[in-house]
């Protein structure tokens, strides 16, 4: 993505990200795992958290793989290889991204159309989704193996080089501009229609109660994707302004913003809260009834 990234420091920065993205991907594997062995946890919306940890392990691996490459398989200077590192490069970024798109549609079929088709919310509905959603994600980025912007530079990471304009503009807008424009797009129409179901008081109680749920899950989302999407910021300053610290900060904080991503989808998510503090051994506050026995002054008396 850079045209003067040689300046750029990497045996610092690149063994932190690799850090960060380490994180990442234990966490990742650690929420797989509650999913995977907590019957309460198999839920559409859970499949869909599944699949951004599987978008996250994907990102994260592919990037510790570019560092590796750039740092210790120097003399792999092929121009053909450096396409394809590029090229899965973006297919993982757009991965993550995507995946949040997803969670995104998921949430407006709840809210507008699991009353009248109950069907649109189901695992068969939703597994179809995913795979779309890959081959999407497989797709977008073709021009970075079908073009020859990418070739391999001494001391660059394999991005399209920011002279080449129209790529790097397309770059931007598939993988980071049109999915948030969308998310952010379906997330207001669902905050209106929930919001005019709770403020209207003549609503049945059961259904204000769904509408509050709603507002729940679609609130954790959102913290979750701000997350995400500020990782990206200083690369799009940096192809903005050309100043080398954006680059700089850029290439961690994608990774770093991963990570806290995984860890607070694992405390502000209740359910996967409760599995793991089952899984450490730790015991969750359970509300038990308690029998509470009233004894009349008229019983007392007919018992003395």
């Amino acid at each position: 993505m850079s045209s003067t990234a040689s300046s750029t420091n990497y045996t610092i920065i690149a063994p932190i990200s690799i850090l960060f993205s380490t994180l990442a991907i234990v966490i990742s594997c650690f929420v797989l795992l509650l999913v995977s062995s907590t019957k309460q946890l198999y839920t559409v919306r859970h499949l869909l958290t599944c699949n951004t940890c599987l978008a996250s392990i994907f990102y994260c691996i592919v990037q510790c793989n570019n560092y590796i490459y750039l740092l210790f398989i120097q003399w792999n200077t092929s121009n053909e290889s450096c396409r394809w590192r590029g090229y899965f490069g973006y297919v993982s970024m757009a991965a993550v991204i995507y995946s949040y798109l997803l969670q995104s549609i998921a949430r407006l079929f709840v809210t507008f159309y699991s009353m009248k088709y109950r069907w649109i919310i189901s695992f068969k509905i939703h597994v179809p989704l995913i795979f779309i959603g890959w081959i999407i994600v497989f797709i977008v980025p073709l021009p970075a193996v079908i073009t020859k912007d990418i070739s391999f530079r001494v001391g660059f990471l394999c991005w399209v080089p920011r002279q080449f304009l129209l790529h790097a503009i397309y770059t931007v807008i598939m993988y980071y501009l049109i999915p948030i424009l969308i998310i952010i797009f379906i997330y207001v129409l669902i905050y209106i229609r929930v919001h005019s179901f709770v403020a209207n008081n003549a609503i049945v109680q059961d259904q204000r109660g769904r509408s509050n749920r709603e507002l729940e899950v679609l609130r954790k989302i959102v913290i979750l994707f701000s997350i995400y999407i500020l990782g990206p910021l200083p690369l799009i300053l940096y192809m903005l302004t050309n100043v080398e610290l954006f680059y700089s900060i850029g290439i961690v904080s994608i990774s770093f913003a991963v990570m806290v991503e995984k860890l607070v989808s694992l405390l502000i998510d209740r359910d996967i809260r409760n599995a793991a503090m089952r899984f450490f051994g730790y015991r969750t506050n359970q509300v038990l009834p308690i029998a509470i026995n009233i004894i009349t002054p008229g019983k007392k008396n007919s018992q003395s």
